[in-house]
């Protein structure tokens, strides 16, 4: 299994959702961040903003949709304007997954059953 982290512009976290949902990929996490990159900020007239807002977007997924997922992404998110600022895409495994509310630790790609419980 793979985390996939994509840092999007606000504009075009929803339209990367809805896509990714509508090829099957509906479990996502959203947060609001700040940050900057090559772009070093943005200044308009005499204020520089040097944190940008932007939207992570975390997911887990299997190995084999890695390549997918990740031109989905940039094929969404990309604005076309040729300058830096649209996001990047970070990928890493994942060792181990639980599920809080059944116990079940996943390994791979299937669930292995419920972890067993601890003697008093």
């Amino acid at each position: 299994m793979l985390m996939v982290r994509a840092i999007v512009r606000p504009e075009k976290a929803d339209e990367v959702l809805a896509a990714l949902m509508a090829d099957g990929f509906p479990s996502v996490t959203r947060m609001g961040v700040s940050g900057r990159g090559k772009q070093r900020g943005i200044r308009i007239g005499d204020v520089t903003y040097d944190e940008i807002p932007k939207e992570l977007l975390l997911m887990v997924i299997k190995d084999a949709d890695k390549d997918f997922v990740v031109r989905k992404i940039m094929e969404v998110a990309r604005t076309g304007k040729g300058s830096y600022g649209d996001g990047k895409i970070f990928v890493s495994p994942v060792e181990e997954v639980y599920t809080v509310s059944s116990g079940v630790k996943e390994q791979g790609d299937a669930p292995v059953g419920p972890e067993p419980e601890a003697s008093p």
